[in-house]
């Protein structure tokens, strides 16, 4: 319950305070998700996920040497078979995108909500998935632990998973202006 209320409520003010500055985008799969469909430009993608990829190696560094010896690290493993993580990972970081592409791209949401509806979401999926799969739904947030730890045990569940229910999770049948064709041609193009 604690590691769940920590990321949530941290997701939930980062959002509060940076979100009108940056988009507060912490995830490289939400950063692709809203390029795909248009609601960010591709040409800002690699700067961001640099971003993101730095950060997170670099706090799980600084947190090695603060915390020394360095435990577990913050690895993320799956407790259940590799199909069953998957599976959790897709569905959650679907959940995650559909509530946060419903909150920050539709006019008729309330923008200041977000940050709780966001933070609230990541704080619920985590409480189901930790025990399992660990609950990730970003790919940085489990890369960053396995470069300062040196543990890749199954680190593409968690590249790949994520990037796919985040696709999912913003996809076109949420939008009735986006197309698969224009999301193809857009891909196509870049």
């Amino acid at each position: 319950m604690g590691n769940a209320a920590c990321a949530g409520l941290t997701v939930m003010f980062i959002i509060l305070s940076i979100g009108h500055i940056s988009g507060a985008h912490l995830n490289p799969s939400l950063t692709i998700a809203f390029a795909a469909f248009r609601h960010f430009p591709w040409a800002h993608v690699p700067a961001y996920i640099a971003a993101q990829v730095s950060a997170s190696i670099c706090a799980c560094y600084a947190l090695k040497v603060v915390y020394h010896p360095f435990l577990s690290g913050g690895v993320t493993v799956p407790t259940v078979d590799v199909g069953q993580a998957f599976a959790t990972e897709f569905i959650i970081t679907f959940i995650l995108l559909f509530v946060v592409t419903a909150v920050a791209t539709d006019s008729r949401a309330v923008g200041e909500l977000a940050g709780i509806a966001v933070g609230a979401t990541v704080l619920l999926n985590i409480l189901i998935s930790g025990p399992t799969s660990g609950g990730s739904m970003n790919p940085v947030r489990t890369l960053g632990p396995a470069v300062a730890a040196g543990n890749y045990k199954h680190i593409w569940i968690y590249l790949v998973a994520p990037t796919l229910g985040a696709l999912a999770g913003s996809g076109p049948s949420l939008h009735p202006t986006a197309h698969v064709s224009s999301f193809l041609y857009d891909i196509i193009e870049t």
